[in-house]
Formats: C-alpha cells, sequence, structure tokens
C-alpha cells in the first residue's frame, strides 16, 4: 500500500520528521510491524540488527615482556532494546560498516590493557579467562554505542622468532613425543603380540585339524576293519553259542545219568541197607522179648519150685526145733501159735526169695544158692536157733 512500510525481522525501521522518539531522539523506532508513512512529511530509513563481525590482529606486550600477536574474532550485534537503537542509528545508520571498525579498535585496545597484565603461560593455558576479561571491560563502551558482544574467541598467539611459545611447549612436546612414542611402541608390540597370537591360533586350527583329520582316518580304518571282521566275528560267535548249546546239553546229560545212577544202584542200596536194617532192629526186639519170656518163664519156674519147697522148708524150720528148749505156756493154743509162726517164718523166706529174683540178671547165678541157704537145716549151735523160744 501507497505510504505503508514494513522492516524486514533483522531490521528496525527509523522514521524521521513530525513527533520525536523515545528519549527526544531526532527519530521514532519501529521494529516487528509496519507503520504508515506519509510521504515527503516522513522519511524511513532501516538499521540492520543482524550478526555483524569484527576480526583483531593486535601486537601486544605481556607483563614478562614477551612481544606476542594476537588474533581474535568479535560477533556482535545491534541490542534489540530502543534504546540501543536509537544509539546505534544516531552513530552508524549512514555508514553501518563503521561498527565493524569501531569495534575491532575498541578490543584492539581492550586486549592489549589485558595482555599486558598477563604472562605468557596465562594468556596460552587460559584464553578463556583472557576473552572474559576483554567481553567484561568493553561491555560499557559497546553499551554506549548501542551494540552488544555474542561471543569474542582467540584465534591464535604468536610470538613471533622469539621461540618463547615453543621453548615452554618443549617438555609438553617432548613428553608428548615421549608419550607417542610409548604408544607408538605398544601399538607395535600389540601388533606383534596379535600377529603371533594369530599364528598361534592358525597352528592350533592346523593341529586340530589335522587331529580331526587323523581322528576320522582312525575312525574310517576302524570301521573297515570292523567290517572286514564282522564275517568271521559272527562266524565265531555262532559257532560259540553251538559250543555252549552242546555243553548245556553234555551238562543236561550228564545230570539225567547221575539221577539214573541214583535210581538205579544208590537207592536200591540205601533201601537194602533200610531193610537190613530193620531187620536187625527186629532180631534185636525178637531176641530181647525172648530174653524177657525167658526171664519171666524161670521166674515162673523158680516161684513154682519155691512154693513146692515151701513145706519142707516148714519142716525144716520145724526140725530145728526139735532140740530145743521150747516153753508152751499156753498149751494147745501155744502149740498152734509155734506152728503158725513156722508158716509164717517159710512165707517171709518165700517172699525175700521173690525180692532177690526181681534184681539184675547178673545176680541170677546166686539165686540157687540163696535158695539152698534158706532150704539147709540149721544146725544145733548156731546163735539163730539157741536160747529157748518163748511161746505164749
Amino acid at each position: 500500500m501507497f505510504g505503508y512500510r514494513v522492516p524486514a525481522p533483522d531490521e528496525a525501521m527509523l522514521i524521521s520528521g513530525g513527533r520525536r522518539g523515545l528519549g527526544g531522539a531526532p527519530f521514532r523506532v519501529v521494529t516487528g510491524h509496519g507503520k504508515f508513512v506519509l510521504p515527503v512529511f516522513r522519511k524511513t530509513r532501516f538499521l540492520t540488527l543482524a550478526m555483524c563481525e569484527a576480526e583483531v590482529a593486535e601486537t601486544c606486550v605481556t607483563r614478562q615482556g614477551i612481544v606476542l600477536t594476537v588474533k581474535a574474532v568479535i560477533a556482535f550485534k545491534v541490542g534489540n532494546d530502543t534504546e540501543s537503537i536509537v544509539n546505534a542509528g544516531q552513530r552508524f545508520l549512514s555508514d553501518q560498516d563503521q561498527m565493524s571498525v569501531l569495534t575491532g579498535r575498541i578490543f584492539a585496545g581492550h586486549l592489549r590493557s589485558i595482555i599486558g597484565s598477563m604472562t605468557v603461560e596465562e594468556i596460552v593455558t587460559e584464553r578463556q579467562k583472557l576473552a572474559t576479561e576483554v567481553l567484561e571491560t568493553s561491555k560499557t563502551e559497546m553499551a554506549k554505542i548501542g551494540l552488544i558482544v555474542d561471543s569474542l574467541q582467540i584465534q591464535s598467539i604468536d610470538d613471533g622468532a622469539t621461540g618463547y611459545i615453543a621453548a615452554m611447549s618443549a617438555p609438553h612436546t617432548a613428553a608428548i613425543q615421549r608419550q607417542a612414542q610409548i604408544a607408538q611402541a605398544q601399538a607395535n608390540q600389540a601388533s606383534v603380540e596379535a600377529q603371533q597370537e594369530a599364528t598361534r591360533n592358525q597352528a592350533e586350527y592346523q593341529r586340530q585339524t589335522a587331529v580331526v583329520q587323523a581322528q576320522y582316518s582312525a575312525e574310517v580304518d576302524r570301521a573297515q576293519a570292523e567290517a572286514a571282521q564282522a564275517g568271521p566275528l559272527a562266524q565265531a560267535h555262532a559257532q560259540q553259542e553251538v559250543l555252549k548249546a552242546q555243553t548245556e546239553l553234555a551238562e543236561r546229560a550228564a545230570q539225567l545219568r547221575q539221577q539214573q545212577l541214583v535210581a538205579e544202584i544208590v537207592k536200591p542200596a540205601e533201601a537194602d541197607a533200610e531193610r537190613i536194617r530193620v531187620l536187625a532192629v527186629a532180631e534185636a526186639e525178637r531176641m530181647k522179648i525172648q530174653a524177657a519170656a525167658a526171664a519171666s518163664y524161670d521166674r515162673v519156674a523158680l516161684d513154682r519150685m519155691l512154693i513146692d519147697q515151701l513145706p519142707q522148708i516148714v519142716k525144716e524150720a520145724a526140725s530145728g526145733l526139735a532140740g530145743a528148749n521150747v516153753n508152751v505156756l499156753n498149751g494147745a493154743d501155744g502149740l498152734g501159735e509155734i506152728a503158725a509162726g513156722l508158716v509164717g517164718q517159710g512165707l517171709t523166706i518165700l517172699d525175700s526169695v521173690r525180692k532177690n529174683l526181681g534184681g539184675s540178671e547178673e545176680h541170677q547165678g546166686d539165686r540157687g544158692a540163696e535158695i539152698q541157704r534158706y532150704l539147709r537145716p540149721s544146725k544145733p549151735g548156731d546163735d539163730s536157733d539157741n536160747g529157748p523160744i518163748d511161746i505164749k
């Protein structure tokens, strides 16, 4: 539209004519939006807000008196606030390239001042400290001209032909070289060890391969040998089975023959022996029974003989009284008692003889003598017959 102006995003539009700007500035500042500008009555100019760059290459003297050439790069721009735009517009609107030149000169002065208070070692090892101090000291001056610094980078520090920096770095260089040599030697050693390990691994692999091949070959040979021996082994196994069967058959035949021999010889012999033993036992029992019967018969015969001899015994006892002095007190009754006594003595003698006959057979020879002793008549003068017999 005619008379309507819009600044770019990285520009500030300055409108002069008409009312004054902020703080009595001879123009008004418009950023970020458009503005209707009356032609002829108003005039518009544009101030860049984009990033600018300034390079500095300054010869400085350190606190030690060492001359250094320092190169730096400054990144700066016009501030976004209205005051910074007004300050920069009043100074650089007609020649905006002067912002880089003036900024370089300002930083060169501050750089010389800061480096003059530092040693070469501090400058070399603490570049960030140097840049920070330069920014801090230049911030006020840059704000007065409407500029702000985004960054300051020290690109290089050179001592020319003095060789101070090289001498200062020599120990470090030597240490680094030594470390590099050590690292190279270690790398070479590691490489050699790796090669040796690879060689060993290859040799081990070859050995294992040879062993496996030998095992395979041995297994093949063994399988072939087993296959070749399979027929004879099978035949031998069959023969062994036949021999085993024949052996078992022979053992069974021997067992059968043994059983036959037992049945034919041992059993009849045992039966004969048992029969003979039974007959012997029966014969012994028969003889024992006969002996017992004979002994019993002898006792019966002896008893009969004693009974038959009892009257004679009584008679002999009575005849023994013929010369004895006998006093008969009760007359006929006394004589009866004497007779009864004689008979009682005979019975007592008979009973005693029977008891003696009940002893063992070894005393049977004395039975006759015992009987004869009882049957022998008492002689006059014996103690048993002398003396009077009183019968009441």
